[in-house]
Order: C-alpha cells, then sequence, then structure tokens
C-alpha cells in the first residue's frame, strides 16, 4: 500500500502523514511541486523524529511515479466531491491511495487516471477534513479491509 500525495502544500499536513507512514509501514510519495521544503522546520517537527522510519520518495511528476514505484498499483483517487464512501470501497494490498492538494484537491486530470474513487462522509455543513486527518482515516480503513491489519488490529 502506498500513500501519494500530490503536489501537497502545508507542511506540517504532509509531516503528520509522515508519521502516519511510519506507525503503519506504507511507502510515501510525494509529488512535486511541493508547498515547502523537505527542509521545513515545521514538516520536520510534525514528523518529529519518525523520518528514519518512513519510505519517502519524491517525484518531479505524477507520470514519473506511475512509471516506477506504482507500476502495479491501483490508484484510489480521494475527492471530497464524490466516489464510493470509503467504507463500502473494495480495497487491495497493492492500491495506491492518492491526496490532493489542501487548497484544492485533485485536479481532473489526475482523477481520470482510476475510476476508483473513494469519499469520506461528512456532513454537508463541513466542506472537508484536514489532508491529514483524510488520509489516517483512509489509511486505516484501508488497511483493515485488504487484511494487512488484521482482526487482532496488529499490522502484519
Amino acid at each position: 500500500m502506498h500513500i501519494v500525495l500530490f503536489e501537497p502544500e502545508i507542511p506540517p499536513n504532509t509531516g503528520n502523514i509522515a508519521r502516519l507512514c511510519a506507525a503503519t509501514g506504507t511507502a510515501l510519495h510525494l509529488i512535486e511541486p511541493l508547498g515547502f521544503s523537505l527542509e521545513d522546520r515545521h514538516l520536520k517537527r510534525a514528523g518529529l523524529d519518525y523520518w528514519p522510519h518512513v519510505a519517502v520518495t519524491v517525484w518531479p511528476e505524477f507520470a514519473a511515479y506511475r512509471a516506477n514505484d506504482g507500476a502495479g498499483k491501483r490508484l484510489v483517487m480521494t475527492s471530497s466531491r464524490g466516489g464510493t464512501f470509503l467504507h463500502k470501497f473494495v480495497y487491495t494490498p497493492d492500491d495506491a491511495l492518492v491526496f490532493g492538494p489542501e487548497t484544492r484537491g485533485l485536479p481532473d486530470s489526475i482523477l481520470a487516471l482510476s475510476e476508483y474513487k473513494v469519499h469520506i462522509p461528512i456532513r454537508n455543513a463541513v466542506r472537508s477534513l484536514n489532508l491529514s486527518t483524510a488520509a489516517g482515516i483512509v489509511l486505516y480503513q484501508a488497511l483493515a479491509a485488504s487484511g494487512i491489519l488484521d482482526a487482532d488490529h496488529a499490522l502484519r
């Protein structure tokens, strides 16, 4: 399983997601341009001392990810604009969970690359969830549903 952040903008969100990836053994892929430097103190602070435990790769564009580490992964796009509710979606261990930039979400050109889209159900009064919160919700649902998180709540 991979988490792919397409053009992330806010350093603490990416740092929190890096910590999530360290905790679950999930690879993290960052698609440029990034809205920050990997040396950003807010990014490092959010990830604390977990950065050495994160398999993180930065790609110059989405196509480079797809041609390399993303080859063979099923793209599962996340969107606040629709898709299958995340708890009704059938995940596989070979999924790449793709999240868009905080201020605009995934562009239509990226969403069009896959028929697989998931949506976190939220009340109409709220436009969207924070990126790191959404990543945690979707990742743990995907880990549990794909069998990577077993019945005893242990990661395999």
